[in-house]
């Protein structure tokens, strides 16, 4: 509430003039919301506010009860109408969960499992209940009770190793404590940043000059991310437990019961948990911390619901992605009104324009939004914006924020239409349809556009390209188009890995003047790759800088899948990439294949087939690789010679968890043998290796006749091709 909108206090003995006019006030206000939404369909303020406005008359009438008229709107019935570490397998896998978005996609839901436990089980389940946390998902093994490693979701079967780190996390015990621990147990659990201490973070952040984080999710990402752990050690880093994984010596008979007694032993558990015995039960729970999940510890996304007991979730079981006895309501996504000031056009790395919105800074959803996408030129005019509408914004978590539409109710005839320019705002070039119907228009200059190289730079540097760390986007834009000097020490990708440090001693960016950690409109150009020398400290390369050469020479032996995806060939990413590495070997073969022979390659097809040929038909592409080639990147993957294609011919399918090979290793094994790796059953399967939690493939598998075979087949299968 502003200061203006404060409630007046009335004065000892009656109701003050100044009071009946505030309320007065607040009755019309909220009529003209209701006329508005539900009779003409025309809404001028956001839900938000609407609540807001309710909220505050509510109040004043708690407060003065005296003055209640009988035809106040709350008196009316009715009326409503979101590779820095190592690599490191999981022991069993890591699920997602279901998302559902409507209550009642979650009674479906509920009525469907409810019926299934019952059937499987003989009796009536339990369902625990609990927040889902808007937070970084964490596995922790701990032998004889002492932690021995940490490592993130990635990708279920194989995460980050970020041991270091979680071992500066004051709430999760390197030693569990009390006694009888089992042999071996996976904990996982959510990593979070409270919602008190993430604003008292960003207030440090503010007051040292550096950037706020976005969200509390984004901080404990990236805080546990961090390479040096005393970075991590000063961030206030939290987990609360979420469930088990493999285990071995803990003999517990469901979720509750394995809550107690890691509290016990313990390890943080979070106090929001409910056992519950009916959907009603459930309902009521989501509705009370949908009420007050902005007043909780820590921010959440929504409202996890499972069956209680372990032996009903086993005999349920998984499809390929999540458990059948577990599900995530999702609250709806939230929306605010703010100014649309204007719509701009970006350039990516393939050329394409893009238009998104300039607005007014808003809260949204936990963070401050001042931009959004609009796809293209024919989306803007769809949802009918104009430039100067006060606009509808929706934003649901980490989605990226939406325009709605506009708010014409609010239109007073200065708003004007937006025009998608002809020319490239980057480099003047005429903008154009690559091909005839094509909705998108590129830029026609790819070679030499500025704002295409930043993005293809930061894209060759990126965790699937080279992964070079200290090559951001701000130092990426540095290199193409610096405030100074006025020649960039990049005109081109093909010089990435001939930059030397002296290059760099001249290169300025603009930057915004602070004042206490304030923005003050004025900017200056200061030095981005050198400190600002003084004549007692001369200018030298910033430890970002030292970095960044270590780390393009360090780049110059990545594998070849990964050079292919630096290269910004249209639609090649990493599986794609793979595949052409894993059957070409070579730069010179993937460059000399056919069309048809790349597109029968498994995970490349006609349309990744036709974008290579189109690549390397372009003179200056060629001269991206011959100038990497010489300045020593790896354009050939070394081939083991014992190795037989013994599996030409055959495609194979791997599911589950397997002891000795992650998803990755298991598909490349396959590739390198002349494999297809599928990831799909069909009938023109030949294989399925099922490991362990196997699912909905193995179903499909056995429908259709498809051999199954374990780990121990699937070696044997490597090592002696179909004659084993």
């Amino acid at each position: 509430m502003t200061k203006e909108q404060e409630i007046p206090e009335a004065a000892p003995g009656g109701v003050t003039d100044s009071l009946k006019e505030k309320y007065a006030q607040l009755i019309e206000q909220v009529r003209s919301a209701r006329q508005r939404y539900y009779v003409q369909d025309s809404p001028t303020i956001s839900d938000a506010a609407y609540d807001a406005l309710f909220r505050e008359l509510e109040e004043l009438e708690a407060l003065h009860p005296e003055i209640v008229a009988n035809d106040s709107p709350t008196q009316e019935v009715g009326g409503e109408v979101s590779t820095a570490f190592a690599p490191v397998d999981h022991i069993s896998r890591m699920y997602s969960l279901e998302d559902v978005f409507s209550l009642d996609e979650l009674k479906a839901w509920f009525a469907k499992t409810d019926e299934n436990a019952r059937a499987v089980a003989g009796h009536k389940p339990g369902w625990l209940t609990e927040l889902k946390i808007d937070g970084l998902a964490i596995n922790l093994l701990y032998r004889q009770g002492k932690l021995v490693r940490a490592a993130t979701r990635g990708d279920g079967y194989t995460g980050e190793d970020v041991t270091h780190n979680v071992l500066t996390i004051k709430s999760i015990p390197t030693q569990l404590a009390g006694e009888n621990w089992p042999d071996e147990v996976e904990v996982r659990g959510e990593i979070f940043i409270s919602s008190e201490d993430f604003r008292a973070l960003n207030e440090r952040m503010v007051e040292q000059g550096k950037a706020p984080f976005a969200n509390p999710r984004n901080a404990a990402a990236g805080s546990l991310r961090q390479k040096d752990a005393a970075v991590t050690a000063d961030r206030p880093l939290s987990m609360f437990v979420h469930g088990i994984g493999a285990r071995s010596g803990f003999e517990v008979s469901s979720q509750y019961e394995t809550y107690q007694q890691l509290k016990e032993w313990g390890l943080p558990t979070s106090p929001y948990t409910r056992l519950l015995d009916s959907l009603d039960e459930i309902l009521d729970f989501i509705a009370d911390y949908g009420e007050q999940r902005h007043s909780l510890v820590h921010e959440i996304d929504g409202i996890v619901v499972k069956i209680n007991d372990f032996r009903t979730q086993e005999q349920l079981g998984y499809t390929s992605r999540v458990p059948r006895w577990a599900v995530a309501y999702k609250y709806p996504p939230e929306e605010v009104n703010t100014k649309l000031l204007d719509i701009r056009v970006g350039v990516g790395r393939t050329g394409r324009v893009t238009p998104f919105g300039v607005m007014e800074p808003v809260k949204v959803a936990g963070s401050t939004v001042e931009m959004a996408t609009l796809h293209n030129q024919d989306v803007v005019k769809a949802k009918g914006v104009l430039i100067g509408d006060t606009v509808v914004l929706r934003k649901a978590g980490d989605v990226i924020p939406e325009i709605v539409g506009p708010v014409v109710a609010l239109r007073d005839g200065s708003e004007r239409e937006f025009v998608m320019p002809t020319e490239c705002p980057s480099c003047g070039a005429p903008l154009a349809p690559e091909k005839e119907g094509d909705v998108d228009i590129r830029c026609t200059n790819p070679r030499s556009c500025p704002a295409q190289l930043t993005e293809r730079i930061f894209h060759a540097a990126s965790r699937g390209g080279f992964d070079i760390e200290a090559l951001g986007y701000e130092a990426a834009k540095a290199l193409t188009s610096p405030a100074e000097p006025e020649d960039p020490p990049l005109t081109s990708e093909a010089f990435l890995f001939d930059l030397t440090v002296d290059q760099l001693e001249s290169v300025k960016i603009s930057r915004e003047k602070k004042y206490k950690g304030e923005p003050t409109g004025k900017f200056e150009n200061v030095p981005y790759f050198w400190t600002k020398g003084t004549a007692k400290n001369p200018s030298k390369p910033t430890k970002n800088t030292e970095s960044l050469m270590e780390q393009l020479e360090k780049a110059k032996s990545q594998p070849l899948w990964r050079v292919l995806v630096a290269l910004s060939i249209r639609h090649v990413g990493p599986t794609a990439a793979r595949a052409l590495a894993a059957e070409f070997g070579s730069m010179d073969e993937i460059r000399a294949a056919s069309e048809e022979r790349l597109a029968n390659v498994d995970g490349v097809g006609s349309i990744i087939a036709r974008s290579v040929k189109e690549w390397f038909a372009v003179d200056w592409h060629l001269e991206v690789v011959e100038r990497w080639a010489a300045a020593g990147v790896r354009m050939a993957d070394e081939r083991d010679e014992s190795i037989e294609r013994n599996l030409e011919g055959l495609t194979i399918v791997v599911t589950g968890t397997l002891q000795d090979f992650t998803r990755d290793s298991a598909k490349e094994a396959i590739l390198v043998r002349g494999g297809k790796a599928s990831g799909s059953v069909s009938k023109k399967t030949d294989y399925l290796v099922a490991g362990a939690s196997a699912g909905s493939k193995l179903d499909k598998a056995e429908q259709l006749g498809v051999k199954v075979l374990d780990e121990d087949g699937f070696k044997a299968l490597l090592e002696n091709g179909s004659n084993q």
